[in-house]
């Protein structure tokens, strides 16, 4: 069945990696090669300083943003399930306020 399974999925996957190559757009022009196709020519180095603070905020909100979705599936069970449920999802949200907490502390969601 396992065998089976991971055979189907390298056929499906070389078979659309296949099936781009043969019908997608081709275009090989010395300008594709550019940094932006603008046809602006660039000045200096493209290579900007870009503050940590903005990956940092983004890798903040990704991780609460995912947190939050696993909170659906818990809303949809939890008549299931009783109280073992809720003292679950009582741990998992003291986590997670403890982890905003954490980083509203440190400065973290504060623009530098």
């Amino acid at each position: 069945m396992l065998i089976t399974v991971l055979l189907t999925a390298i056929t499906l996957v070389v078979a659309a990696y296949v099936v781009a190559k043969l019908i997608g757009p081709r275009s090989y022009a010395k300008v594709k090669g550019e940094p932006y196709e603008s046809g602006i020519p660039t000045r200096g180095s493209s290579w900007l300083p870009v503050s940590v603070g903005f990956y940092l905020f983004a890798i903040l909100f990704l991780m609460f943003d995912v947190e939050t979705v696993f909170l659906y599936p818990w809303a949809v069970v939890v008549k299931d399930f009783g109280a073992l449920a809720l003292l679950s999802i009582g741990f998992f949200l003291v986590v997670l306020v403890l982890g905003l907490a954490y980083a509203w502390r440190k400065g973290d969601l504060e623009w530098k």
